[in-house]
């Protein structure tokens, strides 16, 4: 698991083969700048690379979130500061040239202006507003070529399941026994799961933009539902979310302004407050009636089960009823994965058709 880290230059050095890279190469290497950016945020993780006629890099860059340049652009930026002249060059970019003014002008015109003689890109633009950049070019003699690249796909997912659907990537995340238990019939819960477990929750949380719980959670656990990888305060915290209309203002996750309390118990309503706010992935953290509401409106994409090897034999199940009555209704996981952690073992699938 990253959270968009990546390379620590500012950029690659270019090939030393005076052969250059091969367009597939160059947009491999977009790929790898791409994950430079955050992963969290409205927009998405992009990459470019500039290559002159025999394939050598003239600039590159990445996007680093949203308000800062777009990869194009910090690409362009490069290549002057190189002092090279990308007229007639190819641009790769992992995305879509985009093709309107939103925080930032279209890089349609940036590679227009810059007399960029033809870009080649991996995956298409899917927003309403931004997209048609590849049409823009090819009508003002650009040519704007699709090359489906697999990294460029994987980078994007999340961000791209978001906009096709107009509501936040959701990933479902729990900690349970193998009898699928959240906790002792007692109620304790501290620690089900091991170190590199928790460790691992914690990336996941400074990588995504949101996380919800329900307030009899909030009641229950008091949780401070920050990320702390390493046992350290990441720079990015996501957004804390309170669903539900019990007063719980007393409790730490209010501490500061980074919370916001959503009184209703319709996914879907949640769901679209917080698209109001930007935010493109949400993790729901639980319990077991918040888990089980996203659950029934098939509002799920992902599910992150940490299991450890555990037996408790009573306390509260993990998910709550989901209205399903035979084998034939059980939702079934696709791309199931299962990881090594520790003791422990992360089970993650994907609902809702899969990415």
């Amino acid at each position: 698991m990253t959270d968009g880290g990546g390379l620590d230059a500012g950029f690659l050095a270019p090939p030393t083969d005076p052969a250059g890279l091969t367009p597939e190469q160059a947009m491999d290497l977009a790929v790898v700048l791409a994950g430079n950016g955050p992963a969290f945020g409205p927009n998405p993780r992009v990459g470019c690379v500039i290559t002159d006629d025999r394939g050598r890099v003239l600039g590159q860059g990445w996007h680093k979130g949203a308000g800062t340049p777009h990869a194009e652009v910090a690409a362009l930026a490069n290549a002057r500061e190189r002092g090279a002249n990308v007229a007639g060059a190819t641009a790769h970019v992992t995305l879509e040239p985009c093709n309107h003014t939103g925080r930032t002008g279209p890089c349609a015109d940036a590679l227009t202006d810059a007399g960029i003689g033809r870009v080649y890109y991996a995956v298409k633009d899917p927003g309403d507003a931004s997209a048609g950049g590849a049409s823009t070019l090819n009508a003002r003699g650009i040519p704007a070529e699709h090359h489906s690249h697999g990294g460029a796909l994987a980078i994007t997912e999340r961000w791209r399941h978001a906009m096709e659907r107009g509501r936040p990537y959701v990933i479902a995340k729990w900690a349970a026994t193998l009898d699928g238990r959240m906790a002792a019939a007692d109620g304790t819960s501290f620690w089900i799961t091991g170190e590199a477990a928790r460790e691992h929750a914690h990336q996941v949380r400074g990588s995504v933009d949101a996380i919800a719980v329900g307030t009899a959670t909030v009641e229950m656990d008091d949780p401070s539902l920050s990320a702390r990888p390493g046992g350290t305060e990441a720079g990015h915290q996501p957004l804390r979310v309170v669903v539900g209309s019990r007063d719980t203002s007393a409790a730490k996750v209010w501490r500061d302004d980074n919370v916001v309390g959503i009184a209703t118990h319709k996914p879907e309503e949640v769901l679209a407050a917080l698209w109001a706010r930007e935010v493109r992935t949400l993790v729901v953290e639980g319990g077991p009636t918040l888990l089980s509401a996203f659950l029934r409106a098939r509002l799920v994409d992902e599910i992150n089960a940490y299991i450890a090897p555990a037996l408790l034999g009573s306390g509260p199940s993990v998910v709550a009823d989901l209205g399903i009555g035979t084998m034939a209704g059980a939702l079934r996981g696709q791309n199931v994965t299962a990881t090594r952690l520790g003791a422990d073992t992360l089970v993650t699938a994907h609902l809702s058709g899969g990415i």
